[in-house]
């Protein structure tokens, strides 16, 4: 029996204690959905006269596809943004210049401080008095930049998490082949950082698209704003942020899965088996610029 690494695998004991522990939490879970139901449909909320105007062709057109649109479009930016800032003041932070160093810490320690809410509204005031963006495209360039700001700050604090924890000898080939620490780092170290940290940034696109459901407080017309536009004006509030809260999960369960199938895919890569005889990869890129090409076949120089 394999053991884990915190604690050793249940015995049947366990395991029994765990399948009856897991059985009477899905029949209390279970009870629970039932009582909210029922008490909806007691008050006339699980009616299908509430329900039927969520699938009118009226309701997608003009409301539900046009806000899902704006969600979906404010989180791309907002997710292309966020990773090019996280690789500059990432970079940044790994900097051996301590001006920049010193600098990109403070940017990204500051950013990641303060509420994305807070940001969102400062910006939507600053834009729309500024005159920077036409008036009506303030809430949205306000949601794109806080949400920008916040992600691209952690998505900075990833890059410098998955440098340090690359092998040192990645660093000592580069060195070792005539590299300067910046082009070890942009050629070597971050490259292979960005790979290790794939799933964890796929789980903050999850995360930006979540909170771009918050630009309904500053006016930006997004998913949230139309369903909640639509159930004031037929009386059906509460399915239409059912109906919401259920394409978000459905975005966000997918995304979810895709970073766990990535995260799979990655960590069955092991390393490469050689024969005997043969030398072994130092891990470094092959064809980096500046460095001649060797053949395969050649074997190791003498």
């Amino acid at each position: 029996m394999s053991a884990s690494v915190l604690f050793d695998a249940p015995g049947p004991k366990g395991r029994r204690r765990i399948l009856i522990a897991n059985v009477v939490g899905a029949l209390i879970i279970a009870w629970l959905i039932f009582l909210v139901v029922s008490g909806l449909a007691g008050k006339g909320q699980m009616s299908p006269d509430k329900w039927a105007p969520l699938f009118t062709s009226n309701a997608w057109t003009n409301f539900f596809l046009p806000g899902l649109t704006n969600t979906l479009k404010a989180a791309a930016v907002s997710i292309v943004l966020s990773v090019a800032f996280g690789l500059i003041f990432g970079l940044g932070r790994l900097s051996e210049h301590k001006a920049w160093n010193w600098t990109s810490a403070v940017v990204v320690e500051f950013f990641r401080a303060v509420p994305v809410l807070l940001m969102m509204v400062f910006f939507n005031i600053f834009f729309a008095r500024s005159g920077l963006v036409p008036g009506s495209e303030a809430p949205f360039w306000a949601v794109v930049v806080a949400l920008t700001l916040y992600n691209g700050s952690v998505v900075a604090e990833l890059v410098r998490s998955g440098v340090h924890n690359l092998p040192k000898g990645q660093r000592e080939a580069g060195i070792a082949i005539g590299l300067t620490h910046s082009q070890s780092l942009r050629l070597v170290e971050v490259p292979q950082a960005l790979v290790s940290m794939l799933p964890a940034l796929i789980g903050q696109c999850v995360v930006i698209l979540k909170d771009s459901a918050l630009g309904y407080i500053i006016g930006y017309t997004e998913f949230l704003f139309y369903s909640r536009t639509f159930g004031a004006a037929n009386a059906n509030t509460l399915q239409g942020l059912l109906l919401a809260a259920a394409v978000f999960i459905l975005i966000n369960y997918t995304l979810t899965k895709l970073a766990e199938w990535v995260s799979r895919r990655l960590g069955s890569r092991g390393p490469r088996r050689t024969t005997p005889g043969e030398p072994a990869a130092v891990g470094l890129p092959v064809g980096l610029p500046g460095l001649p090409d060797t053949d395969a076949d050649a074997g190791p120089r003498r």
